[in-house]
């Protein structure tokens, strides 16, 4: 039901557009009025989430490891520099392999329950599908909105040319198909379907992880539809986007309402990222269970807002204000003579 009520609302942002457009000519509103207020949602957001994020406080060392500390017999126990790093430069190898190449995700594993002899029989397995899928549909995304930056920039910069040049490489079709326009498109369907097939993913998913993977996929669909099938006019809608980057608004009558229906979609997918679960992508850089080096049993790390006129409260200490109500209790004491009562002392 989350996956149906999520399509039933991208499907009515989809009629916003026609309607408005078509019925009610309200082209200069869904063509500049709308793509500038959903760009200015989305960096007041993003910049609000992660000065928000940047001044929490982490007292703690708290990264994620799965591997071997520095250990004083280096030969005997080698430190494992990427799972377990102690120093900046390590952590820095570390975050450059998450984040291009989603290492974590690289190595997730499958568990799967089966009949033993005797008893059931846990066991676990590489299952790499899932980064397959993963990795398919960000690098696809990522490329193609970088592509779109020869809408924005004149002259259209060198990398531009080249991205165009290597998605399109195998010559297909006319326009020439990119490659990464089937990435984003296979991606999505197969991270849904994931949340489909698999049950217990199903069980955990709610209408805000369907809701932007339906949003992206009808992003794609309709610029897939808008290059291939409507042959919508180049010249017009850059003299669109040019207006908006130079503040000299210009609708052109010649731009079709396809262009309206994917502009407004991708406005709303843009007021709607910070917000949402896709502000992952820098919070990544932000998360302590990756940023930092693991040296707690390197170097001490003191809580930054401890109380100075608090002072550290040793165990020997505790123990000899604390000594006769543990004896009594049946605790062990280091030194028997603080479980002893006054009365007994003297």
């Amino acid at each position: 039901m989350n996956a149906l009520y999520s399509l039933l609302f991208v499907f009515l942002l989809v009629l916003i557009p026609l309607f408005g457009v078509d019925a009610a000519h309200l082209r200069t509103f869904f063509g500049v009025c709308i793509p500038t207020t959903a760009f200015i949602i989305f960096i007041v957001g993003f910049a609000y989430k992660v000065i928000t994020w940047g001044r929490s406080a982490v007292p703690f060392r708290i990264p994620t490891t799965g591997g071997q500390f520095k250990s004083f017999d280096p030969e005997m126990f080698p430190q494992n520099k990427l799972d377990c790093p102690q120093t900046g430069a390590q952590t820095f190898f570390r975050m450059v392999l998450e984040v291009f190449a989603f290492r974590s995700l690289f190595r997730n594993t499958a568990v799967s329950l089966h009949e033993g002899k005797d008893h059931p029989v846990v066991a676990y397995k590489s299952s790499k599908w899932l980064w397959l899928f993963a990795i398919t549909f960000h690098y696809s995304f990522f490329i193609v909105a970088l592509r779109h930056l020869r809408l924005f920039l004149e002259p259209i910069p060198f990398f531009v040319h080249g991205l165009e040049f290597v998605d399109g490489l195998l010559q297909i079709g006319a326009p020439t198909m990119y490659l990464t326009d089937v990435g984003l498109v296979v991606g999505v369907l197969l991270l849904f379907g994931r949340r489909m097939i698999n049950s217990r993913v199903n069980y955990i998913s709610y209408a805000s992880d369907f809701f932007p993977l339906f949003l992206i996929l009808a992003v794609a669909l309709s610029g897939i539809y808008m290059r291939y099938y409507d042959k919508v006019d180049i010249i017009a809608i850059k003299e669109l986007t040019m207006g908006l980057v130079t503040f000299h608004y210009h609708v052109p009558e010649a731009i079709s309402v396809s262009f309206f229906v994917h502009v407004f979609l991708v406005s709303c997918l843009m007021a709607y990222f910070p917000f949402s679960k896709l502000m992952h992508f820098p919070g990544v850089f932000l998360s302590p269970t990756r940023n930092l080096p693991n040296d707690s049993r390197a170097k001490h790390h003191v809580n930054p807002w401890n109380d100075p006129n608090i002072k550290p409260h040793a165990y020997a200490d505790y123990e000899k204000h604390f000594g006769v109500p543990m004896a009594e209790a049946g605790l062990p004491l280091d030194n028997p003579e603080n479980g002893k009562a006054p009365e007994e002392e003297a």
